[in-house]
């Protein structure tokens, strides 16, 4: 059940406008209906439909420059056009074939087991080896387990789609990469740090899974609408700003070194500390732009989309 954006009906199959990201009954689903702001932007000032087939329809009268002519095509009837509009569903699938190779390809086909050198230099960000570039990547997609791939999933999942409606496709994998890839170097620069100030021994464990970017994601949803209604096992109605201050809480807490019940003692709190500024930061960077549905429907269990793995911590961190 949802009440509809424009006029406050209950609908029980709403309809949601995929130019401005509202819910709107039967009555005010077409665009024109509920003065969608997508309008405005819509630049089309002969009325003319641009199908992505017709070449007459372009801004400069129909003369494409050589820009136009070299650049990637990703409109309608092109193969990279499928993305456009499933970057959400795009990371996830990445993050479900990373998780292939890392406990069948490698193991079972490669002969490398989970934590050996190669595997950890393949899909882990460690502190000792920072110049592995590739690892900036390649340990945002990487997770520790099922439950820690299936946790990142749900939440990427359902607010992932919503934050790509609001700002694109393309920014949206950038947010994506960004803030995935600052938390894990977050979390390493903390052990380093430690170490330097004498507070640690040794450098902490190395880090990898998306949290940092699903955690990234919620803060944006939080500026753009803290009021957003998630129902936590579709049951219990929670404003997600009271989601992300428990994250913020626990993650502060976690750093200082205060043990928290709700996690574990593994936990990279750095990392979802720095995904959710940057995704409170990125959201005031957007807000005000299209309209923002009122509540979403959220299952999952068990913890949060942190897991094992801080600065000390024994084994793999995972965040």
């Amino acid at each position: 059940m949802s009440k509809c954006d424009a006029c406050g009906k209950t609908e029980n199959m709403p309809y949601r406008c995929h130019h401005c990201g509202g819910t709107y009954c039967s009555e005010h689903r077409l665009p024109e209906a509920h003065d969608c702001p997508g309008l405005d932007d819509w630049g089309d000032p002969d009325g003319v439909f641009d199908s992505g087939f017709d070449d007459s329809v372009d801004d400069s009268g129909g003369e494409r420059g050589v820009r136009d002519r070299l650049s990637v095509n990703t409109g309608p009837g092109s193969f990279l056009g499928y993305f456009r509009g499933n970057a959400t569903y795009t990371m996830l699938g990445l993050m479900w074939v990373t998780f292939l190779f890392q406990f069948f390809i490698f193991p079972f086909l490669l002969g490398f087991a989970p934590g050996s050198t190669v595997w950890s230099a393949v899909f882990t960000l460690q502190p000792q080896h920072p110049e592995y570039v590739w690892t900036w990547i390649t340990s945002v997609f990487s997770h520790s387990g099922f439950g820690h791939i299936a946790l990142n999933s749900i939440i990427i999942f359902f607010f992932g789609r919503i934050v790509e409606d609001y700002i694109g496709s393309k920014k949206f994998v950038i947010l994506f990469l960004v803030s995935g890839a600052l938390a894990g170097l977050g979390q390493i620069g903390l052990s380093h740090l430690l170490v330097v100030l004498d507070l640690q021994q040794v450098l902490g464990a190395g880090v990898l899974g998306a949290s940092g970017a699903g955690l990234a994601i919620m803060g944006v949803l939080t500026v753009l609408n803290p009021g957003l209604r998630v129902y936590l096992y579709f049951l219990i109605p929670v404003p997600i700003w009271v989601i992300t201050g428990f994250y913020l809480i626990v993650s502060v807490g976690g750093i200082l070194g205060v043990g928290s019940p709700f996690t574990g003692g593994n936990v990279a709190d750095m990392a979802h500390l720095v995904g959710l500024v940057i995704g409170l930061w990125y959201g005031n960077q957007v807000k005000g732009q299209r309209r923002m549905p009122n509540q979403l429907e959220f299952g999952g269990g068990g913890r949060g989309p942190g897991g094992p793995g801080g600065p000390g911590g024994p084994g793999r961190g995972r965040f």
